[in-house]
């Protein structure tokens, strides 16, 4: 399962990670996912779990340096000294020296508050404690405050997506900018009781979830399918070796209610 993307930066990053969020057995999924292919683990210091993932890497076996961990600041720590302090606090919490990618977890609180945010982690990044900055839940317009800055530009956007909510004007932006997109809840929180997505899995002999998340990969982003039940993990896992027809992945397509299909905050629309 060690199939990865490049990042405009030259960092490489698995194509399939481990979500955490709402998790109280992250620890032990992540020992899981990480004993059963998977390399990268999406964390948060709003989750409140950035020791159980650092916890569940130890137990895994697997070296810390062939594991891809991300955290995010939250915008409650939007100033330079706030994400500073956020960032060497996650750091402690992880019981490593670094992150491989640490993202603004929304673009929530001002032009100036995310910017300040931003620059922290880059310097972050310049002192080695982050190998790569990315932002989430931005859209066009808060990564182009980030230019407009003289800044370096994101090298993932971590949105909410999947086939109810494609949010096509970010994904368009960041694929003509060279940034990776990474899809959260792409499992549309279990909520896979949808006609062609049953009549899908029926026909590739595939599990609900499984077909999101070959969609997802399919279309060219990074999902992050989350689950706290080993079984589930695992086969969320399953998704290469097999792809889904261009006439089934159209009918996928085809599912799009822009932000109407939202299941979370998705709060890409805050000034």
């Amino acid at each position: 399962m060690v199939e990865t993307v490049t990042l405009s930066d030259g960092h490489t990053m698995p194509a399939i990670g481990l979500g955490v969020s709402l998790n109280n057995e992250c620890a032990e999924a992540c020992r899981v996912a990480l004993q059963n292919g998977y390399r990268m683990i999406d964390g948060a210091r709003h989750y409140e779990n950035e020791v159980q993932v650092g916890v569940g890497v130890g137990k895994s076996g697997v070296k810390r340096e062939d594991v891809f961990i991300t955290s995010k600041v939250f915008h409650t720590n939007y100033t330079y000294d706030g994400a500073t302090a956020a960032l060497k606090d996650s750091i402690a919490n992880l019981g490593s020296s670094y992150y491989d990618l640490y993202l603004t977890h929304s673009a929530t609180g001002g032009k100036d508050a995310r910017l300040a945010a931003y620059r922290a982690l880059l310097d972050g990044k310049a002192s080695g404690m982050i190998k790569s900055v990315g932002v989430s839940n931005y859209s066009a317009k808060h990564i182009e405050e980030i230019r407009e800055a003289g800044l370096e530009i994101p090298v993932v956007n971590q949105i909410e997506l999947h086939p109810f909510c494609q949010q096509k004007a970010i994904v368009e932006y960041c694929r003509k900018n060279n940034i990776v997109v990474q899809a959260y809840s792409p499992l549309v929180r279990g909520a896979l009781d949808n006609r062609v997505i049953q009549e899908l899995s029926t026909k590739y002999s595939k599990d609900p979830a499984q077909i999101l998340v070959r969609w997802s990969l399919q279309r060219g982003f990074v999902p992050l399918p989350k689950s706290s039940q080993p079984e589930r993990i695992i086969s969320n896992g399953q998704v290469f070796g097999w792809e889904i027809e261009p006439t089934d992945m159209a009918k996928l397509d085809a599912l799009d209610r822009g932000k109407e299909g939202a299941i979370t905050w998705n709060p890409v629309e805050v000034d």
